[in-house]
């Protein structure tokens, strides 16, 4: 990459404030020309943009926040079993893979974010076989062992996710999600 200083001027931008041509002179991402009233119109209108997004997140209510955790959960899933066949079949194959759940997230609430209880699955498996759940529990039995699916098969307290909790298990699969997405890119 060029220094700013080398570009030239066919890197000429128009000033978000006033309008006018201008070369960056800091980055080539500046927004504004070098003018002080213009730098300070952009950094007022750009902490009144901030604001907004904020009270706009603050707003979001708890279906949202889980359904935003509920999808980065699934695509943890897949990653973590990307190798691996389908939990139910034991095959792979090319087309879609799911997220499946052991004891359903409608029956069991509870699992509806252990890990144990989720494995990636076929789309045949999952919407045409309704979890094709006999071979789901022999694979599950041979992948997390009798104990741990025993623990899953047992009764559960209810769980009721505040929308802390479920930013917090937002960026904690944001955070696990990470390293697959920079090995796609």
């Amino acid at each position: 990459a060029l220094p700013i200083s080398r570009l030239g001027n066919d890197m000429a931008k128009k000033c978000k404030v006033c309008g006018s041509k201008f070369t960056p002179q800091f980055t080539s991402f500046q927004k504004t020309c070098n003018e002080t009233q213009c730098l300070i119109a952009f950094g007022k209108t750009e902490r009144l943009r901030l604001n907004r997004k904020e009270a706009r997140e603050s707003k979001r209510d708890r279906p949202y926040w889980m359904k935003r955790c509920q999808t980065e959960f699934n695509k943890y899933i897949r990653n973590r079993d990307s190798k691996d066949p389908c939990i139910s079949c034991n095959r792979h194959h090319k087309g879609q893979y799911h997220a499946g759940h052991y004891k359903t997230v409608g029956g069991h609430p509870a699992l509806r974010f252990e890990e144990d209880n989720c494995h990636k699955q076929c789309s045949v498996c999952n919407n045409y076989k309704s979890g094709n759940l006999s071979e789901y529990r022999s694979n599950l039995l041979k992948k997390i062992g009798l104990d741990r699916v025993e623990w899953l098969e047992g009764p559960h307290d209810p769980v009721k996710y505040s929308i802390e909790d479920l930013q917090e298990m937002l960026a904690k699969y944001q955070s696990l999600n990470k390293p697959w997405k920079k090995s796609q890119s």
